[in-house]
Order: C-alpha cells, then sequence, then structure tokens
C-alpha cells in the first residue's frame, strides 16, 4: 500500500498525469477470442477493498484510431469515476493490418477494419464481461456501457445483441449502425449526446468521415423509443441558447431516452478538455460526465 501511495504522489507531481503500472487497483487483462489475442485495462475505485460490497462498471470505448489508455486519458473519466465509485472497464479495440495500426470496432456497418473483416467483438465484450464478473465484485445487473464515436456505435450493438448483461448505455458522437436485427431482452435507457455541428457523423444523417453513409441520430433513437415501449412517438423538446433536450418518455421498467444537442463543439466529448490539436472544440453547454455517471446511478 505505500508504494502505491508514492506513485499517486509522483503521478499528482508529473500533472497529475496517471502512471501506467499495474497495482492492486489497475489491472491490465488479455483475452483470447477466435485465435485474436485481446485487451482492456480494470481500474478500481480507493474503496474497493474497504468492505464486501459489489460495484457497479461501466465499459468505456474509445473511438476510431483510439485505445483503451486513449480513452481513460482523453475525457477526464478517472476522476469520474473515482468520485462515483464505479470500477472502470477500457477495451482496446482490434488493430488493422496497416501501417498505423488503428484500432476499430465493428459496430456493424461502421467501422473500416473491424467491420470489413467482421471481427466478432460482441464476443470479445461478452467473454471480457463474464471475465471480469467472475473476478471482481461487480453487479451483474449494474454493468453500463459508454463509447466516443465508433465506441458510441459499438455501445448501441451491446444494446442490441448483450441486453441481458448492459443496463443502459451512453453513446456521444455517434450514430447507431447495427447491420442485423436486435434481439431485445429487456428495455435499454439511453442516453446520448451530438453537436449540431459534428461533420464526422452528421446528425441528420449523411456522408461523414471516410466518405462513410450515416443515419441520422434520432432514426437510432426512434427505434430504441419503438423497442423500450416508449408511448410518445415524438419526444418532449425542451430548449434552450446552448442545447437541446429530446426526451422519449413512459418507457417500459422505467427506460427514459434522452438525447441533448449542443450548439457548439463538434466531434468531441461534451464538458472536458480539447482532447488534440487540429480536433474539434469540446462543447461548453454541459458536462457529459455529469450527465452520464447520473443517469446510470439510477438505472
Amino acid at each position: 500500500m505505500k508504494s502505491y501511495k508514492i506513485i499517486l504522489l509522483l503521478a499528482f507531481l508529473v500533472g497529475c498525469k496517471r502512471v501506467d503500472v499495474d497495482s492492486e487497483y489497475r489491472f491490465h487483462k488479455k483475452i483470447e477470442i477466435n485465435g485474436l489475442e485481446r485487451t482492456f485495462t480494470v481500474v478500481l475505485p480507493s474503496n474497493y477493498y474497504d468492505s464486501d460490497n459489489r460495484f457497479q462498471a461501466i465499459i468505456a470505448m474509445h473511438g476510431g484510431g483510439g485505445s483503451a489508455k486513449q480513452m481513460e486519458e482523453s475525457y477526464e473519466l478517472p476522476e469520474k469515476a473515482e468520485a462515483q465509485k464505479f470500477i472502470m472497464i477500457y477495451p482496446d479495440g482490434v488493430q488493422s493490418d496497416g501501417i498505423l495500426k488503428v484500432r476499430t470496432w465493428n459496430a456493424g456497418t461502421c467501422c473500416e477494419y473491424a467491420a470489413e473483416k467482421n471481427i466478432d467483438d460482441v464476443g470479445f465484450l461478452n467473454k471480457m464481461i463474464d471475465n471480469v464478473v467472475k473476478e471482481f465484485r461487480i453487479q451483474p445487473e449494474k454493468i453500463y456501457a459508454m463509447g466516443m464515436s465508433n465506441g458510441g456505435m459499438m455501445a448501441y450493438r451491446l444494446a442490441c445483441e448483450l441486453s441481458d448483461k448492459i443496463a443502459a448505455i451512453a453513446p456521444v458522437a455517434c450514430t447507431m449502425v447495427t447491420a442485423e436485427q436486435c434481439s431485445i431482452k429487456k428495455a435499454i435507457p439511453v442516453i446520448q449526446f451530438h453537436s449540431v455541428l459534428d461533420q464526422h457523423v452528421p446528425i441528420d444523417g449523411g456522408v461523414g468521415i471516410r466518405g462513410i453513409d450515416f443515419p441520422a441520430v434520432k432514426k437510432g433513437l426512434e427505434t430504441w423509443a419503438v423497442r423500450n415501449g416508449c408511448s410518445a412517438d415524438i419526444p418532449e423538446i425542451t430548449e434552450n441558447k446552448k442545447y437541446t433536450t429530446f426526451q422519449w418518455g413512459n418507457c417500459s421498467s422505467n427506460s427514459e431516452i434522452v438525447l441533448y444537442v449542443t450548439q457548439d463543439g463538434g466531434h468531441s466529448w461534451p464538458g472536458v478538455k480539447k482532447v488534440r490539436i487540429g480536433g474539434d472544440d469540446p462543447s461548453s453547454a454541459l458536462n457529459a460526465n455529469d450527465l452520464i455517471f447520473e443517469f446510470f446511478k439510477k438505472h
């Protein structure tokens, strides 16, 4: 424990950057699926060993070209997860066979290598969930999925095909691109964030990044409204100068569906610092992490 505290102190002194080492709170894991070695990282909250309680857990999936490490470091998730005492699970998408070894997820009709090679990401994540539930004190009925861009698309696919293992999802800067019919076993609450300025995944659908023709964001949410048995075909709309909220209500099993559309930002995670030079500025209209964790806590 003493050495762990020293590591935390060093992390603070170098600018609060996470020190990427194994410890009793951080585990780098590998599993094999269909002959491929897949990797993911599990991060436990600081009170994990204080009792025998089970914890809520979030699967956080990076966007195309990202990684588990990038997902953890880019969107201020460790701080929020520690404050709310969630276990975080950061999986890696499969690497392409190109020079850049870009990681993507097979979310259906997107994206790139993972979709082109029909990589079994659902199988990987399903096996990963079984692995972490067995090894760590996780409430199996309280596992959530969030993701940025291609990772958000993958969250939609998990909700479709693993609805018995996913409690709710939070896609960011994406749309639903599942290619096959969903086998829904229960209603899934959805909270989504998108910017009207997003050119990578246009909010109203159309050609975006890499020449991909995306469906409209609302089309996917309307599909979920039907699957969740929501009584309203048209969402309740709340507007202010910075963002608009669309909410489908009276859904079965209290499975609300909410979409936040910001007027600023772009293809980015609302409420955090800018991730990289050349990337879109994040929206300052709201903090996605605050709303996502609050949403997950009640579902």
